[in-house]
């Protein structure tokens, strides 16, 4: 399989190359994904550069969100089946072409939805609605400045801020 991996932390992704090893198999709770499409988020570059708060041990592959196909599945996993459809991930490995993540951290890959799509809405959305929800707590009919709305948390604000009933204004 290949995989992008971190090898050294610098800026500019210079620490990062592209590598061919053994496809790993799933341990216990744990589920093979066939990765079809990953997303990028700022996390995922600050963890090349070693600036973001979870730091993996080097070597690692990056990556905090996917979707795929279930490829296999680790003792004692039961909700998944081979042949699975999934989004979701762990705070590593989506840059490959298979991922082991724990099978909890999995969720069903919604049917209208590519798998581009569906690798790249939950972490945006939820730090969307975190901001917005829970933290401004806005309400109908409030004006909501979206700095960054070029972005995809940016989109994700626009968009559920109009769901919201809140009348947007979007500045790039």
């Amino acid at each position: 399989m290949r995989a992008l991996m971190v090898e050294a932390l610098a800026p500019d992704y210079a620490g990062c190359v592209l590598k061919t090893f053994d496809t790993p198999a799933p341990g216990p709770g744990e589920v093979l994904v066939e990765v079809r499409a990953a997303s990028v988020n700022f996390p995922d570059l600050l963890q090349t550069r070693g600036e973001y708060q979870h730091k993996p041990t080097l070597p690692f592959i990056p990556g905090l969100e996917m979707s795929g196909v279930i490829a296999a599945l680790g003792e004692g996993v039961d909700r998944w089946e081979v042949g699975d459809a999934v989004v979701g991930g762990a705070r590593f490995g989506g840059f490959s072409d298979f991922a082991v993540t724990p099978a909890m951290g999995l969720r069903p890959k919604p049917e209208a939805f590519s798998f581009a799509q569906a690798a790249a809405f939950g972490t945006a959305y939820l730090t969307a609605y975190v901001s917005l929800v829970r933290r401004a707590q806005v309400e109908e009919g409030e004006r909501v400045l979206v700095h960054g709305a070029a972005g995809g948390v940016g989109l994700a604000c626009v968009d559920l801020a109009r769901v919201l009933g809140c009348k947007v204004i979007a500045a790039s």
